[in-house]
């Protein structure tokens, strides 16, 4: 009967639950869902982790390809990443060419790598104007129900932790490339940034970590980024507005968490070892 009053209700059934101070799976408007993460889950990338918030589940990897620097920035390499989501992960997604929130959503996980200042571009120049490391890295999405923006950066700090890069000998006088696949080093993971979505439902209701559903139903979406303590983005995409109070209190909760997520990945990275 629950169900069917869901179907044919999902605002009203919502409120039902919002108005007793608790969300349909249970939580509290405050509460976060099981946190997962897996590092070094594919051998033949050069980085890889697998992160779960929930139900929702992405699996990052990295590859390195060797590419000219861009005349305006010769000294720097290149992060470009990429989020795939596919009828696999859910059927509001169609096959075929990247749907726009995919590409929106990789333009604003591109914003929060830049932001966040989490590796050194100019640490994947080789030589400058000659050669220089190209990081792609991939996101596939297999479970998307909510906060997948959250699962993306946290996936990605796990992959780039476990990502090593081949030795390179250059010489620029005759433009010879030797690699050494032998002797590899690690990729400087200069900060963590870790991200925090919440939704906003009838503009009153700030819900932490939502779900697929809760995220479907809300006036609102609110994407805050700490670099350790250091706030580096805030992604609001129009919706519902937010009181400078609770906006601050996004905020404080999006930084409390900071050193829960730190803790997961070390210990994925100690379990790895």
């Amino acid at each position: 009967m629950a169900e069917q009053y869901k179907s044919l209700h999902p605002i009203k059934f919502y409120r039902d639950y919002l108005s007793h101070g608790i969300r349909p799976d249970g939580r509290e408007f405050n509460k976060f869902r099981p946190i997962l993460l897996n590092v070094g889950t594919i051998d033949t990338a050069d980085g890889s982790a697998i992160a779960k918030i929930g139900n929702t589940t992405v699996l990052c990897g990295i590859k390195a390809e060797l590419c000219k620097p861009k005349p305006e920035s010769q000294d720097q390499g290149f992060l470009i990443p990429n989020l795939e989501l596919s009828p696999l992960c859910s059927p509001q997604f169609k096959s075929g060419p990247p749907s726009d929130q995919a590409q929106v959503l990789s333009q604003l996980i591109s914003d929060i790598i830049l932001n966040s200042k989490c590796i050194d571009l100019k640490e994947l120049c080789v030589y400058p104007d000659k050669l220089a490391w190209c990081l792609f890295v991939d996101f596939e999405c297999l479970d998307f129900d909510g906060s997948v923006v959250d699962a993306c950066i946290l996936s990605l700090v796990g992959a780039l932790k476990t990502a090593t890069l081949p030795f390179i000998d250059y010489d620029p006088a005759v433009d010879n490339i030797q690699v050494n696949l032998e002797e590899r080093r690690a990729i400087n993971v200069h900060h963590i940034p870790v991200s925090t979505t919440f939704a906003i439902l009838d503009d009153k209701f700030i819900l932490k970590d939502p779900t697929v559903e809760e995220e479907n139903l809300c006036t609102g979406i609110l994407t805050i980024v700490f670099n350790d303590n250091e706030l580096c983005c805030i992604h609001k995409p129009g919706g519902s507005p937010l009181a400078h109070k609770e906006l601050q209190h996004c905020i404080k909760e999006s930084k409390e968490r900071v050193p829960l997520i730190k803790n997961l990945i070390n210990t994925a990275l100690k379990d790895r070892k």
